[in-house]
């Protein structure tokens, strides 16, 4: 039972090698989907009080943009304006009238990361707005619910992995049987798999923030028009089972060779979803011994880039050397891999700091 004043924290983590990815959508109706679920998580924190008459009950901190304003009651405007996925996200799961709250958002992966974010972050609000009501969602519906948020509304194009991906954490294998519904399997391996797994893997921030353009709404449009059956979706299809089948053996070379695979398939889709930034990575990742890559998202401008190294420590340091180098806005984003996905937890407010020489 919620007792204010207190604390709700919530964190969630982001998404990287996700073979498969264009499969998840509406127009593929069907879809599987490889990814992996790592730290740097987003992290929500929610403080509650008890109302005490102040018009301005829901304020928003969106720490990454400096941004803190209060969020009005849905029937005091007419639309979603300053931050529309977090404010639609409060919408849609409400904060009791007896409540005032102060949400903080934040998280250390730059915006626009191709990584998932997004996702992240409403499923990490969710969570945490979840606790202000009686009774709790399963992680599915948290996803489901953060998915709802994003296309039904406010009318964006959203696969379905990103959300799932969130709320589970850790490998996943995704069948989705019939557009949006899927499966999610967790993909179990012994500990030196998955600590090697988490050695080789490097994030690779662009520089730029990935945003959808008219060359992604060129790409939905082939795809909606030649069906769910179009062999590029096939093949992307492919790698997804290919990489799950590559964990299970901790084979890490097949597993390089599966993303190396699907950032081809993604580059036959439009030869501009993988960039110049991206083929100087590559490029350099290669020279490295580098045994695989994978463009993050749907790719295109911006955004990042997965790695997965060989089995050299020293010649790991040395390629991410030599990428800060190429471009001093290219930018190495340590990860882990996430064993859990949405975490959600509750804390009584620390008393006042005692005065001095107390």
């Amino acid at each position: 039972m919620l007792q204010p004043p207190c604390i709700i924290n919530s964190v969630a983590p982001i998404r990287v090698c996700d073979n498969g990815g264009w499969t998840d959508t509406w127009f593929a109706e069907r879809g599987s989907i490889f990814n992996i679920g790592v730290y740097p998580y987003v992290e929500v924190q929610i403080e509650v009080r008890q109302q005490d008459g102040d018009r301005n009950r829901i304020i928003l901190n969106a720490e990454n943009y400096g941004d803190r304003y209060a969020v009005l009651p849905r029937n005091e405007r007419h639309e979603w304006i300053q931050h529309p996925l977090l404010e639609a996200a409060i919408d849609y799961m409400g904060v009791p009238e007896d409540l005032s709250v102060q949400i903080s958002i934040y998280s250390e992966a730059p915006a626009g990361c191709s990584t998932g974010t997004s996702a992240s972050v409403t499923v990490a609000l969710i969570g945490a707005l979840d606790q202000l009501t009686p009774g709790r969602l399963t992680p599915l519906e948290v996803a489901y619910a953060a998915h709802r948020i994003e296309t039904d509304m406010l009318h964006q194009q959203s696969g379905i992995q990103d959300q799932l991906c969130a709320a589970y954490g850790g490998v996943n294998y995704i069948e989705m049987f019939q557009y949006p519904y899927a499966a999610v399997s967790q993909i179990m391996v012994p500990n030196p798999v998955w600590w090697e797994l988490e050695r080789r893997l490097c994030l690779v921030f662009l520089g730029r923030s990935h945003s959808s353009s008219a060359v992604h709404e060129m790409v939905i449009h082939g795809l909606e028009d030649a069906g769910p059956d179009n062999p590029q979706l096939e093949l992307l299809r492919k790698e997804a089972k290919a990489s799950r089948d590559a964990i299970y053996e901790g084979d890490f070379s097949a597993l390089g060779q599966s993303m190396f695979r699907n950032t081809e398939a993604q580059r036959g889709l439009h030869r501009e979803l993988v960039s110049a930034e991206a083929e100087q990575i590559i490029e350099i990742a290669q020279a490295h011994g580098a045994l695989g890559w994978k463009v993050n998202g749907a790719g295109g401008e911006g955004g990042s880039i997965t790695l997965l190294c060989g089995s050299s420590m020293s010649r790991k340091r040395e390629m991410l050397r030599e990428i800060k180098e190429t471009n001093p806005l290219f930018q190495n984003i340590p990860v882990y891999l996430s064993r859990y996905g949405l975490r959600v937890w509750e804390r009584e407010l620390d008393g006042a700091a005692p005065e001095a020489g107390e």
